[in-house]
């Protein structure tokens, strides 16, 4: 659990990564692929993919190269685009 700006956040950064890993495990089997074969296809190591499956961590670079290779790269083009507002007031106050 992790707190910032007086909230508490039931999910940690930690709790994020893993679950990223998770679906992105789940791509690599649904697609029928080891691991080692996807870092063949990937240009990502092997041990970089076992541990990122693992633990969660990745470099991005990373990342968006297993995402090319599991035809899921769309699902990156949209992070962080929306804003996440706190209140009404915020969202009234952009327009």
């Amino acid at each position: 659990m992790l707190a910032v700006d007086n909230y508490i956040l039931l999910r940690s950064p930690e709790d994020v990564s893993l679950g990223i890993a998770q679906r992105i495990a789940k791509r690599r089997k649904e697609k029928k692929l080891a691991q080692a074969a996807l870092a063949g296809v990937s240009d990502v190591s092997l041990g970089s993919i076992k541990r990122f499956e693992r633990t969660g961590e990745i470099s991005l670079s990373s990342l968006v190269k297993i995402a090319f290779v599991l035809g899921i790269e769309s699902g990156l083009d949209h992070l962080f685009e929306k804003r996440v507002y706190n209140s009404i007031e915020e969202i009234i106050n952009e327009k």
